[in-house]
């Protein structure tokens, strides 16, 4: 890897998937807050930086087509997006109100920490759920729109929402208010990490959240990382037509 005093965190893990890794390990985001450049990252969480660039290049290089996002199709992009993680959100979100409900009703008054945990798991996952819906039927089409269109050399209407920036912007901001959430969950679980001679059901809950967030972090990065910035590019191509 080059440059890497000035390449970003947000460019690295499009080029290779598989540095988020990395970066994970170190606690450095690489969704929403993945805009700055290795080096800064590496300052503002006091992470060696030396040491991260050691890590960086000793990842696998060659990634697999199945990986290689950045080279997908946007109309494919979507497709994933929708069937990988919307699907996963879905099909998670009741089994965390379940643990969230449970452990909190049990363990709540010990560990107070659970009552803000099961609040939290409720505001994400209603925000979370609205959020895809207006993806799916508003954003989502018109990107599918805007390929279509390339492929087939026609026009394309002006939508309702004016330009695609409108509706990326306010779905970025409700990526950032999601990942504080989890920001938030990170503190109160000490890392999720559980006590000392927790239940199964405890330990299962923790669990489920670290899943959760860390595959908050890939659909994160793919939508703003790769694929609003490409819709905006593909948008301005019909503007200049």
């Amino acid at each position: 890897m080059e440059n890497l005093d000035i390449k970003t965190v947000a460019d690295t893990v499009t080029e290779n998937i598989k540095t988020a890794h990395v970066f994970k390990k170190h606690g450095i985001d690489f969704c929403c807050g993945g805009g700055i450049s290795i080096k800064k990252a590496c300052e503002k969480n006091a992470v060696d930086y030396d040491q991260l660039v050691k890590e960086l290049n000793a990842v696998e290089q060659n990634v697999s087509f199945m990986h290689d996002y950045d080279k997908w199709e946007l109309d494919f992009l979507v497709d994933f997006i929708v069937n990988t993680h919307h699907k996963y959100v879905e099909e998670n979100i009741p089994l965390l109100k379940q643990y969230g409900a449970r452990v909190a009703k049990v363990h709540g008054h010990h560990y107070t920490e659970l009552l803000e945990i099961e609040k939290l798991i409720y505001a994400v996952s209603d925000e979370l759920t609205v959020h895809m819906k207006k993806e799916e039927l508003i954003l989502f089409p018109f990107v599918k729109k805007l390929v279509n269109a390339q492929k087939n050399n026609t026009a394309v209407e002006i939508p309702h929402f004016g330009t695609v920036n409108n509706p990326i912007k306010m779905m970025e901001v409700e990526h950032d208010d999601a990942g504080d959430v989890f920001k938030r969950i990170n503190e109160l679980t000490n890392n999720y990490k559980t006590p000392e001679g927790a239940c199964n059901t405890f330990k299962a809950l923790y669990a489920k959240l670290e899943e959760f967030e860390d595959n908050l972090h890939q659909h994160v990065h793919l939508e703003n990382n790769i694929l609003f910035p490409k819709t905006k590019q593909l948008e301005a191509l019909f503007e200049r037509s």
